[in-house]
């Protein structure tokens, strides 16, 4: 079975929902279903899972304070994650809460599991935990903060924590994690990443408490009245639970394990050291990578509400439009890296790269199609070599270099490939000047606007997984049927004979990419 035909099972992180949705949320989100719309492309079976990860104790202090159920919180909170999602054109397939009964079945499952291979054991634990970060730390990865408090290493509060536990035998898994790394070098990518994680595990594992009797907000453990999950137990298998695991005759059994989990660096030792060494002890099969991308800055600096520059990614989206705010994100921030973002650098890239360039190339060459072909469309043998380059210039960056960077989550590279042969059109367009060849040889002016309305096809399929509802106006506006719109319609070289045949023309057309305006009030 060659790789295009195989399923293609790619995950976001399961976002804590003790607040609304914020910036990371949803470049996280955009990059994966990115991936997901991209893997579609090339003919693969694709499954998205998203969701919420809503137990824990931060859940349920929140909502105690608020005098209120705590699912009555986590269905208001769970509530706005889904509108982001909808807004930004998420292409999910799953939207899982870990309040879901079917997911404490699948957790319960999993637990079941590594209890008969006798790595949990019940236990003390005296230590200290961060509320916020979910996550006990050894005394030796706490830093200093005012006074003599001390705080973990992501700068949040700790608290020093006595209760009974169920632990996990973490310790029994360094030399098997260790080995993991060194036999699958991806495992974790970017390198960045992986690096720190071998330095912790190489300093030595020690066991996990992985239930709490504090309070009872999450999944019971199994047979031990009083405990629920430790909740990371329960998030990370949110991957499993939302294609049905423990049933492996289902979605499960056909898509897991995981190609991709894709998350923000912060939780990448929960992913890459505690998940794996779960799935270990249950005799399951491991994820084929995780991607820890970096943070989203507002002008350089990490957001935080007390600098009052906390961006809603709605109100983003409502300002500058969806597929503009998923081009730049995607186009300014190599991923993996930290990356900055403001008003003006949105409408900058949006205006220069898609309205003036990629848009305006559309924009003309359906134009003069429509003016001077009365919008009918031909297969017309271009006999200047210019032509033949322009189309092999836009073929080797539609369906070589933009899905090779697309597949190494290159993206930024890869669209960079993509607006050079943008260029390459613009500047095919101004040194052909149909407009001129109108009067003097208005065969081959014909033959310069076919060449274009090939290319621009070719463009608008492989950036489509960017910006798609963009792409498809505009593939909508040139009579290109809806299922042709992958990359294996790249190699298909009969589609304009059949669009053309069809009887299909095309129309006055409508620019798809506006230009923006800096809001007032914004500015350098």
């Amino acid at each position: 079975m060659s790789e295009t035909n195989t399923p293609f099972y790619i995950t976001t992180a399961i976002s804590y929902p003790n607040g609304r949705p914020h910036i990371g949320h949803a470049y996280e989100a955009i990059a994966t279903d990115v991936m997901a719309r991209f893997q579609r492309a090339r003919g693969r079976d694709v499954r998205l899972t998203t969701g919420t990860d809503e137990h824990g104790l931060k859940m349920f202090q929140t909502a105690r304070d608020q005098g209120r159920p705590t699912i009555e919180l986590a269905d208001e909170m769970s509530g706005y994650f889904r509108e982001m999602y909808a807004k930004l054109n998420i292409s999910f397939d799953h939207f899982m809460r870990t309040s879901d009964p079917a997911h404490h079945a699948a957790s319960q499952a999993l637990w079941r599991a590594m209890e008969a291979n006798g790595d949990l054991y019940l236990d003390r634990y005296e230590g200290w935990y961060s509320v916020r970060d979910e996550a006990f730390y050894d005394e030796s990865e706490l830093i200093a903060g005012e006074g003599e408090a001390k705080l973990s290493p992501q700068g949040t509060a700790v608290e020093w924590t006595v209760e009974e536990s169920w632990f996990f035998r973490l310790s029994a898994y360094q030399d098997k994690l260790l080995a993991l790394y060194e036999t699958n070098p991806d495992f974790i990518r970017p390198e960045s990443r992986r690096n720190e994680v071998l330095r912790f595990v190489e300093g030595g594992l020690k066991d996990l408490s992985v239930s709490r009797t504090s309070f009872d907000w999450g999944v019971p453990v199994p047979g031990s009245p009083g405990h629920v999950m430790y909740v990371w137990v329960d998030a990370l298998t949110t991957y499993m639970s939302a294609l049905g695991y423990p049933d492996t005759d289902g979605e499960w059994g056909k898509y897991w394990p995981a190609d991709i989990h894709m998350i923000g660096k912060d939780i990448v030792r929960f992913h890459t050291v505690y998940w794996p060494a779960f799935l270990m002890s249950a005799n399951l099969p491991l994820p084929k990578q995780v991607f820890g991308h970096g943070f989203l800055l507002n002008r350089g600096e990490k957001m935080s509400k007390s600098l009052g520059n906390v961006v809603d990614p709605m109100t983003l989206a409502d300002t500058f439009g969806v597929d503009p705010l998923r081009y730049y994100l995607l186009r300014e921030v190599s991923f993996g890296q930290d990356g900055t973002y403001s008003a003006e650098a949105i409408v900058r890239a949006a205006n220069a790269d898609l309205a003036n360039s990629f848009g305006n190339l559309a924009q003309r060459s359906l134009s003069m199609i429509f003016k001077n072909l009365g919008g009918e469309l031909s297969v017309i043998p271009g006999n200047a070599e210019a032509d033949a380059d322009l189309l092999a210039t836009v073929k080797i960056a539609c369906a070589s270099e933009l899905p090779r960077e697309f597949e190494k989550l290159n993206f930024s590279v890869g669209i960079d490939a993509w607006l050079r042969a943008v260029f390459a059109c613009n500047q095919y367009v101004d040194e052909m000047a149909p407009w001129a060849l109108r009067k003097t040889d208005p065969e081959r002016m014909a033959a310069v606007l076919m060449t274009l309305f090939i290319a621009v096809r070719d463009l608008a399929i492989a950036i489509r997984p960017v910006v798609p509802a963009a792409a498809d106006n505009l593939l909508d506006q040139m009579g290109i049927a809806v299922d042709a719109r992958d990359f294996a319609a790249l190699d298909d070289t009969d589609w304009l004979a059949r669009v053309a045949g069809s009887g299909f023309t095309v129309g006055q057309p409508v620019p798809i990419f506006p230009r923006l305006e800096l809001p007032e009030g914004e500015g350098e």
